[in-house]
């Protein structure tokens, strides 16, 4: 349950950030939860600080899809955990 290390695909690592990076570039002014999300990190961390933090979360949404092997679920986002 570590942040995002360079042991793994690389590939798979790139697009995750670029993806990311896109995802915050685009949040503000957005009201759903993921772009509150970042907007509040925003207020405090540094902007790449924030695009690992949001990559990590990606990475961790389709681990999480994949390893279940149920459909996303947009609403376990507002979960109480998800916000912290």
């Amino acid at each position: 349950m570590s942040g995002i290390s360079k042991r793994g695909n690389q590939v798979l690592r790139r697009q995750l950030i670029h993806g990311a990076r896109a995802v915050v570039h685009w949040c503000e002014g957005k009201d759903d939860v993921l772009s509150l999300w970042l907007q509040k990190l925003l207020k405090t961390k540094h902007k790449c600080r924030v695009v690992v933090a949001l990559a990590n979360k990606l990475a961790r949404i389709a681990w999480a899809v994949l390893a279940k092997g149920e459909t996303y679920n947009v609403n376990a986002l507002a979960s109480p955990s998800a916000a912290a």
